[in-house]
């Protein structure tokens, strides 16, 4: 209040300063223009015209001047002949003296101006104005002048108005700062500026010493925080501070806080090909939304720890699975050669032997990514253990990958809808159960389908099994893989279309673009 109050006080005094300056030039002005009038009206004045170029012409002129001094309230007038013989002055002892002034001279040559001059009375204003005759001659020069007031005069003159106005400018000005100063407090919730300033530090700090990542904007979706261990996790360089979010990081997703108007808690996001375990909130300030702030955890190194926990799980039920088979063929063979069926071992050995040479030749050229390769082999012997029958399309082909996808998530998206598909067929009751996988790509789509003839879905579970932790099994564990399917999809910008008969069977197909689009 008081900071406020002194600047109101200060725009004051420069203000009265300008004023001030102001009220003398105007002053100058009126009080000059009327040194000119008085002076011309003594110059046009006949009898000083006359007697001006008599003897002792000061008797006559010098009372006549007076009067006119005193109804103009000038401070003196001063009549010289061209000899620079006083002929009036307000000090009846200079009367016929010489005047030596130079600022005079230019009146001598008909000149008529005004000029500030300091004399014995202190600074003055003088009118000068040359006297002429009947004949247009001139015959003497008429000068006035007005002693202009110090400021310490002016102020003294003015004292009242002064001070009634000082006074009165105080009040309001005390008022209005107490009323600024209450207003501004409110705002701050009652706190000082210090205070908040150390709030602020201490916010600050927290933030950046948080093992969370943590990011927030404004309603124009401006960054506002961006912690230290945000910028690890993406591996920002620089201060993100006051630039959009969109331009820092496109795939956030906070922005949807704000255009959902709601919280999303307990969301699994790809961003950055990191793995992010997010918690989004509105920022509300009495019940209006001033932004969003997310609070996420990197989940990228736990996740492939598991993928790697669940690629050795993969990898020894595969060994089981081959090794299961590898002994049912064995004893095929074995029996085989009991019967001493010779030739029809042989045939049989080399039809096996065929079938997977043919089947990994294909993966290895058709598929250029080993992951993908190796759960397609896996799947397919996993079938064989089922009692179903997985075909991969000879047409498939993967050369690349969409840009914002990779293995990892190829191999998500596959093994859930194969297992899914699984699933279905187990609970089918249909001598034969197939499952027809295709991977097609070229330069502007890359598209994945995966059909079973299992017992399909109602449409109610179709409208629904996106949705994390909806299931139709009575396991715990189930109702994500879907979900994550669903987060994948969004991440590489794709679709997902499902067409689904119950007991007909279900096809899912997933396309990606292969050129980066902006997020959807």
């Amino acid at each position: 209040m008081l900071l406020s109050a002194g600047i109101a006080l200060f725009s004051l005094l420069i203000g009265a300063i300008i004023l001030v300056g102001s009220l003398i030039r105007t002053q100058e002005t009126e009080l000059g223009q009327r040194l000119l009038t008085t002076a011309r009206t003594v110059a046009e004045f006949p009898l000083i015209q006359q007697a001006i170029t008599q003897p002792e012409g000061w008797k006559s002129i010098n009372p006549a001047v007076n009067r006119i001094r005193i109804v103009n309230q000038v401070t003196y007038i001063v009549v010289l002949d061209m000899n620079h013989i006083r002929f009036a002055d307000p000090l009846e002892e200079r009367l016929g003296t010489v005047l030596h002034s130079k600022d005079a001279e230019p009146a001598f040559a008909e000149h008529t101006y005004l000029q500030k001059v300091k004399g014995e009375m202190g600074v003055a204003l003088r009118a000068y104005v040359p006297i002429m005759n009947s004949e247009h001659q001139q015959v003497g020069v008429v000068m006035a002048g007005h002693v202009l007031p110090s400021l310490p005069q002016m102020v003294v003159n003015q004292r009242e108005s002064i001070a009634i106005t000082f006074l009165l400018s105080i009040l309001f000005g005390m008022w209005g700062s107490y009323q600024l100063a209450k207003h501004l407090k409110k705002q701050m919730l009652n706190l000082e500026p210090q205070e908040i300033a150390r709030r602020l530090m201490e916010r600050t700090a927290t933030f950046h010493a948080m093992h969370e990542g943590v990011i927030a904007i404004d309603n124009e979706e401006r960054i506002t925080i961006f912690n230290d261990r945000a910028k690890e996790i993406f591996e920002i360089e620089g201060d993100p501070l006051g630039r959009p979010i969109r331009e820092v990081i496109p795939d956030t997703r906070l922005p949807e806080v704000l255009e959902k108007q709601r919280s999303i808690y307990h969301q699994e996001l790809h961003v950055k090909n990191k793995l992010i375990w997010s918690n989004r909130f509105l920022i509300k300030v009495n019940e209006k939304t001033v932004g969003a702030i997310a609070i996420f955890q990197d989940r990228t190194e736990v996740a492939r720890m598991a993928e790697e926990l669940t690629g050795v799980r993969a990898f020894v039920d595969a060994l089981r699975v081959q090794n299961h088979e590898h002994r049912n063929k064995l004893h095929t063979i074995a029996g085989l050669l009991q019967l001493n069926q010779t030739e029809k071992a042989l045939q049989y050995l080399l039809e096996v032997n065929e079938k997977q040479e043919e089947l990994t030749s294909f993966l290895s050229h058709r598929i250029m990514d080993q992951s993908v390769s190796g759960l397609l082999l896996g799947k397919v012997s996993r079938g064989k253990e089922l009692g179903i029958e997985v075909h991969i399309d000879r047409r498939s082909t993967l050369k690349r990958f969409p840009p914002l996808l990779d293995h990892h998530d190829f191999v998500l998206i596959l093994g859930n809808l194969v297992e899914n598909a699984f699933d279905a067929l187990e609970q089918a009751d249909r001598e034969k159960k197939e499952i027809m996988i295709s991977i097609e790509q070229n330069d502007e789509v890359c598209s994945i389908l995966v059909e079973d003839n299992g017992i399909g879905m109602s449409e109610e579970t179709r409208m629904r099994m996106l949705e994390q932790g909806f299931t139709t099994k009575e396991s715990a564990d189930r109702g994500i893989g879907l979900y994550l399917v669903a987060q994948l999809v969004q991440k590489g910008n794709g679709e997902i279309t499902c067409e689904s008969e119950p007991g007909v069977g279900t096809s899912f197909l997933i396309s990606f673009p292969m050129k980066k689009e902006e997020p959807k």
